[in-house]
């Protein structure tokens, strides 16, 4: 084994031993066609509302125009595979339905202080400097944790693994550490569009390609107006975000239930009804979801998506 592979083997042990699921390596440079993707992307309007997108385009194509030191990034996931079908809420109109990744303790809060960590001591350990980030920075997770040997790109534009299906958390510590990279993922999605076919909302009309602007993750977390009426419709009884397209995928099969407590669903996201969220004020709203993603949603919003539910559950009764 290499002085590289060795040094790496030393990270993998010690970042699994702070509770990551899986880790890998990649170089801190940009891929063939990232930039060029997110461009069309971007170009072609499918961002949406979404301006940060546009705005932060040339640091996010290039983790080196982020922090041009890097020379490496270790690329950390967390597992918040469900327990049970998480679709199994759709059957029942009466109740609201949220995403299985924000039924539990907001995953930035649980990630972040993790990749501190690994970071300290990566430092103490190896030397070099390091940035850690969580979603929020201008970062391409997706491509870079498919690089690093993590998962691949499905045609439902998120990452599958071989190991947790559609559900990993995903965060990075980018280093001056030049370290080797682990080979890249292969695309096993084949034939199958099972993805595509599930969209409530047809926003996923060709693989690989999601138009967020009718996606209803986007609709009902990013979106800050009125929702045009056949969106409004497909809501059914979702309050914050869609999982359909994840959920369907066939490499779930492999999945495993999160062994993390507190990605688990706690009383505010498990099994309420519409109406008992309709009658929340805004106090009660941001102390019921205090430390969970949907409180990132705001007051406003949340009952917004909670009147759609509601209308949609009149309209099939």
């Amino acid at each position: 084994m290499s002085a590289g592979e060795t040094v790496k083997a030393a990270i993998r042990t010690h970042a699994l031993a702070l509770g990551f699921d899986a880790v890998g390596f990649a170089a801190a440079a940009a891929g063939p066609a990232d930039g060029d993707n997110l461009a069309q992307y971007v170009g072609e309007g499918r961002h949406g509302e979404m301006a940060w997108m546009a705005t932060t385009a040339a640091r996010r194509a290039d983790p080196r125009a982020l922090w041009p030191e890097a020379a490496s990034v270790i690329c950390c996931a967390m597992n918040y595979g469900p327990a049970d079908d998480p679709l199994a809420v759709l059957a029942d109109g009466r109740i609201g339905a949220i995403s299985v990744y924000a039924r539990g303790r907001d995953y930035h809060d649980v990630m972040k202080p993790k990749l501190k960590a690994l970071g300290r001591w990566l430092i103490a350990r190896f030397g070099g400097a390091v940035k850690v980030f969580v979603d929020t920075a201008p970062v391409m997770e997706k491509p870079l944790a498919m690089r690093a040997g993590l998962g691949w790109i499905g045609k439902h534009t998120n990452l599958v693994s071989r190991r947790f299906g559609s559900w990993l958390f995903l965060g990075e510590v980018f280093t001056t550490l030049a370290l080797p990279a682990d080979a890249p993922a292969a695309d096993h999605c084949g034939s199958c569009d099972r993805c595509l076919r599930a969209c409530p909302t047809d926003a996923l009309a060709e693989p690989y390609r999601i138009d967020a602007r009718r996606c209803l993750s986007y609709l009902t977390i990013e979106h800050k107006g009125e929702v045009p009426a056949a969106d409004a419709g497909a809501f059914a009884n979702r309050i914050h975000g869609c999982d359909d397209c994840l959920a369907v995928c066939p490499w779930n099969r492999f999945a495993q239930r999160s062994p993390h407590p507190a990605f688990a669903p706690r009383p505010a996201a498990d099994g309420v009804p519409l109406t008992a969220y309709a009658a929340l004020d805004e106090p009660a709203f941001r102390a019921a979801f205090s430390g969970m993603p949907v409180k990132r949603l705001g007051y406003a919003r949340f009952q917004r998506n909670v009147g759609i539910a509601l209308g949609n559950l009149t309209t099939a009764t």
